[in-house]
């Protein structure tokens, strides 16, 4: 095993990679940029190096500047995170010129997975089924309208080298559909330098459900299940869970048998995520392939009881993992919340700054993978994830329960957040089922306006009494602690009752 790791990354996902290596006896290595100096990952690490200015391409891109710290450091490991360098097959082939281990896939599984259409044709060889759809990239706007007209709207164009949502259009409507192709292809070149797109068949309502799989080098490859990744705003997820609450086991075996089926397709080695949509019907399709940890990897953690961050260290050291396909089996549910510094009600724009008050709550259950604490600052440069936020429960209805505790307990002072659009979203009826689909954003956001469309002179006056209550209650334990009392006026819980816990 290695004795020294560097983690090419920042915020909550270094924090968390961090914590198994403290677990394990090694030491960690962390990168930060000039506006994080004073980050909470920097302090958490053993060593600590600054690799350049603010702005991601000249700092946390670098390629040349992490691998000359790895060998100033002594690190004999690179871990990535997620996003960043996680997916670069560069990256992954400069650590292996550099004598440093990589600890994701080989470059050549990053490169067959990272370009959609070609991993569309290797999946369809491996008889892995596939949405509907072009197998190669189309560079011609008539062309791709006559194939849209052939199989039928609605359609999505995506962009062959993308993710995260960039470059990809829903088309209803044939009159449309030029001018979203040439959006699509001009987002995509912007973004990934490539503007190559394709168009597959939009499924109508489907779900978005992911198997995690493991992959060694001794020839042994798992499935550790799905997880339910339908809640997204922008083709970004907020919430996943596992189990997913409307699969049947059968599919659900189905399902991990295809994503081993997959993963050996392309000589995978390490974690890895294998994305399907998931009709109604419970036919499923292949997506697209992660090659990398996953931000939601937690909720996988809470049912199968498997370290994922180990067992990618024990493969990446040419180690066995450490489990079975007969060892694993889900137990209780789980849910993830990706708690934002964002404003939902102005189309989930960033909200940075400096956090002056964060109380996390705690309990039986409960985990926060953050990278914030109070006083340190969300910066503009960089994503505006606080932490992700898990909980799990014997049951489904335990587990929304629970989450809904901490959610009212969960405290963000400073900045804009997400908390109260997740706790709509929980308590939507389609989510609370477990029947959403990926278009249940647009659901919440509608009940939200509704709600506010009732704002009445009561609802008002309830707020100036909470806020009253607030101010009150602060200037009283000011008193008694010599604290300075707060100013804010968040005291109206989102269940509509004062709040006094963790305060």
């Amino acid at each position: 095993m290695f004795s020294k790791v560097l983690i090419a990354n920042r915020g909550e996902i270094a924090i968390r990679v961090m914590r198994t290596l403290r677990e394990l006896g090694i030491r960690s290595v962390a990168v930060y940029s000039e506006a994080d100096r004073e980050a909470l990952h920097v302090r958490y690490a053993d060593e600590a190096y600054c690799v350049g200015p603010a702005a991601s391409r000249d700092s946390y891109l670098r390629i040349d500047r992490i691998l000359e710290v790895a060998k100033q450091s002594g690190a004999e490991a690179i871990h990535p995170g997620y996003g960043f360098l996680s997916e670069n097959s560069e990256f992954a082939e400069a650590c292996a010129e550099a004598g440093v281990v990589f600890i994701g896939p080989p470059a050549q599984a990053i490169v067959a997975m990272g370009e959609k259409t070609g991993a569309r044709r290797m999946m369809i060889a491996a008889e892995v089924p596939v949405v509907p759809g072009l197998e190669r990239p189309i560079e011609d706007a008539q062309a791709a309208y006559d194939y849209a007209e052939s199989i039928g709207y609605p359609v999505l164009i995506k962009a062959a080298a993308g993710g995260g949502g960039k470059g990809m259009r829903r088309v209803d409507d044939p009159a449309r559909f030029i001018e979203a192709f040439e959006g699509a292809r001009r987002e995509a070149a912007s973004a990934f330098g490539n503007a190559d797109v394709y168009v597959e068949k939009w499924i109508v309502q489907p779900k978005h459900v992911e198997i995690q799989v493991l992959a060694d080098t001794h020839g042994n490859v798992v499935h550790l299940f799905e997880r339910d990744c339908s809640v997204q705003r922008r083709h970004q997820k907020v919430v996943e869970e596992s189990p997913c609450p409307v699969l049947r086991d059968d599919v659900r075996q189905k399902m991990g048998a295809v994503a081993v089926q997959a993963a050996r397709a392309v000589d995978y080695v390490g974690a890895g995520t294998v994305e399907f949509l998931l009709d109604v019907n419970q036919d499923f399709y292949f997506l697209e392939m992660n090659t990398r940890l996953q931000v939601e990897h937690p909720v996988t953690e809470m049912v199968t009881g498997v370290d994922l961050v180990e067992q990618q260290l024990r493969i990446a050291a040419g180690q066995p993992m450490s489990v079975t396909q007969d060892d694993l089996a889900q137990t209780g549910h789980a849910i993830e919340v990706r708690v934002y510094a964002e404003d939902p009600d102005n189309n989930f724009l960033p909200s940075p700054g400096r956090i002056t008050r964060l109380h996390v709550p705690t309990g039986p259950g409960v985990r926060d993978d953050g990278g914030y604490e109070t006083g340190t600052e969300v910066s503009l440069h960089y994503d505006p994830m606080i932490s992700k936020f898990i909980v799990h429960a014997e049951t489904r209805e335990k587990a929304i329960g629970r989450l809904l505790r901490c959610l009212d307990e969960y405290d963000v002072q400073g900045i804009d957040t997400n908390l109260e659009f997740l706790v709509d979203c929980l308590r939507v009826a389609p989510f609370a089922e477990g029947t959403y689909d990926t278009g249940v954003v647009s659901e919440i956001q509608a009940a939200r306006e509704a709600r506010e469309g009732l704002d009445d002179d009561d609802a008002k006056h309830a707020r100036i009494a909470a806020a009253l209550y607030r101010h009150l209650h602060s200037a009283k334990r000011a008193a008694a602690t010599g604290e300075t009392p707060s100013t804010t006026t968040n005291g109206w819980s989102r269940y509509g009752r004062f709040r006094t816990l963790g305060r």
